[in-house]
């Protein structure tokens, strides 16, 4: 802590705007932010809306803040509970307490590991000052001023897409704006996934008589498939508690190409946390490939890794032995009774949570989550044998479609129009087969081709590709409801499918997700060739 201090006390103002930027993708008011460095301390906030459970990634906002620290900044720490419950509901009502909790401990365990003096920042809980007379009529203010466009292309990248979308979610982007000023800062910090956020919010707060702020921009680090780590994507991310086996295991299956710098999560990892924290990085090797070196600038890695002096596994041994030395501590923590309690409770296994949505549906009268089991929705890999258009409509195209059974189904859509019928013949597709037969221009059709599509463009359409290998008949089903046997048919006024489908959408891997649990048939998961963040229909 005295350290911390004394070293501020020595910086130049100069001196503490390049710790504050360094390793950002983007800064948006950068004069301003030099102005109160002449005069005095930055006041800044870091936002986590309490969804999933943080991952190692969680490590680059944390370097950062030891940044900030460095340069004698007010961090304030916000647990964003009520952005969690609107985010779609990400966080149900009933376990948001118990994620606060979960977060706020394991966050301090993080901060904790890498050095972080607990008393140097203050924590901030949402509801404690936004549910406030005052902070309500100013989301009532805002909400008269911000159109419906300029929320939903705030939220765009941070709040989860769906074809009906709620309310809650165009209110997300007001709020954080509004917490700027209720937080009383100079500065927010966040990934530049938020900047359209951060724009709406210098936009719009001046409007409602508040300072503009400055914003400061992490980039997106990407996850061990290459693309963004995900706590929806088991496989990309790896969890504060795995163990130094898990670690090994998911490392082992990182992406890291020989030579290739671009979306390499492991890669990034040093670059964006064992720098800023380290200042050196150490790759251990056999001496008949080099032997040990000490980098102590990451460009040297890199130039090393592009022209494979450094090869994948060297990097990832390397990495592993950094990550566990961070994670340790915090499994350490976790072993308490106390935690590992909190743990489960506020993160429980769906697989074993039905009966309790049982429970819930009988006590409040129903609309349990037992209505929208996936299980219930039966949807099979097809394959399609032949496509024709349908004789009494230009716009509607039949296909008969090998779902399993003793004869081939008829299948009516309109979706096919927009795909090129030879990229259709002999094709791999999802169906949805429980439907009730409904007949469309005088044809019965007797199932549903599910496709990825893009909301307010009707020519982007894919099918949805099951994985290679895969066999007409075989099950699709969600992560965690591999158990549930789907309806005989589906009860047209019940409505499942429909509920089903409202939380059906394509991540920004390209994978087919409900609730941001993956698609999955035996052989893997289900994926699209490229409509990131669209929908199923």
């Amino acid at each position: 802590m005295r350290r911390l201090c004394t070293m501020a006390d020595k910086l130049s103002p100069d001196e503490k705007l390049h710790l504050i930027t360094r390793n950002l993708q983007e800064v948006l008011g950068e004069e301003k932010m030099k102005q109160v460095l002449q005069e005095r301390e930055l006041k800044v906030y870091w936002g986590t809306a309490t969804t999933g459970r943080p991952h190692v990634a969680y490590f680059v906002p944390m370097s950062k803040i030891a940044d900030f620290l460095k340069a004698g900044c007010e961090v304030t720490i916000l647990f964003a509970d009520l952005h969690a419950f609107l985010d779609n509901m990400k966080a149900p009502w009933e376990l948001l307490e118990l994620r606060v909790k979960y977060y706020e401990q394991v966050i301090k365990a993080m901060l904790e590991s890498i050095g972080v003096p607990l008393d140097k920042l203050k924590f901030v809980k949402g509801t404690e000052f936004q549910l406030s007379r005052e902070y309500t009529l100013d989301v009532y203010r805002l909400s008269s001023m911000v159109t419906e466009h300029d929320a939903k292309k705030a939220g765009a990248e941070v709040v989860k897409q769906v074809e009906h979308p709620l309310l809650s979610g165009l209110l997300y982007p007001g709020l954080q704006a509004l917490d700027e000023e209720y937080l009383k800062v100079d500065a927010q910090f966040g990934g530049v996934d938020q900047r359209k956020i951060f724009t709406l919010a210098e936009k719009y707060l001046p409007s409602l008589g508040y300072a503009k702020r400055s914003h400061l921009m992490n980039p997106m680090v990407p996850g061990l498939t290459g693309s963004k780590m995900s706590s929806s994507e088991e496989e990309s991310k790896i969890d504060l508690l795995d163990s130094a086996g898990d670690v090994k295991k998911k490392l082992k299956k990182a992406f890291c190409e020989p030579g290739n710098i671009d979306n390499n999560g492991v890669l990034s990892f040093v670059k964006h946390v064992v720098f800023p924290l380290r200042g050196e990085f150490s790759i251990k090797r056999d001496a008949k490939w080099g032997g040990d070196k000490i980098y102590t600038a990451f460009e040297e890695v890199e130039k090393d890794f592009a022209e494979e002096s450094v090869h994948p596994g060297d990097l990832k041994a390397s990495v592993e032995v950094v990550l566990n030395q961070l994670l340790e501590p915090i499994r350490k923590k976790f072993e308490s009774p106390e935690l590992r309690k909190l743990t489960n409770t506020a993160y429980p296994d769906p697989s074993k949570t039905k009966g309790a949505a049982k429970g819930a549906k009988a006590a409040t009268g129903g609309g349990g989550d037992d209505d929208l089991a996936p299980s219930r929705v039966d949807i099979r890999v097809g394959k399609i044998i032949s496509v024709e258009k349908h004789p009494d409509a230009d716009s509607l195209y039949l296909e008969k479609i090998d779902v399993g059974e003793a004869e081939p189904r008829t299948v009516v859509s309109g979706l096919v129009a927009f795909i090129s019928q030879e990229d259709l013949q002999d094709r791999l597709v999802l169906v949805l087969c429980n439907l009730k037969p409904q007949k469309m221009r005088g044809i019965e059709s007797q199932a549903m081709l599910l496709c990825a599509s893009i909301e307010g463009d009707p020519r982007r359409v894919e099918p949805l590709d099951p994985p290679e290998g895969s066999s007409p008949g075989e099950r699709v089903f969600v992560e965690g409801y591999e158990t549930g046997k789907p309806d005989d048919r589906l009860n047209p006024k019940k409505k499942v499918w429909e509920k089903v489908q409202a939380d059906l959408k394509i991540s920004d891997e390209c994978v087919a997700q409900w609730r941001d649990k993956r698609l999955l048939t035996k052989l893997g998961q289900i994926t699209c060739k490229t409509l990131k963040g669209g929908n199923v229909s």
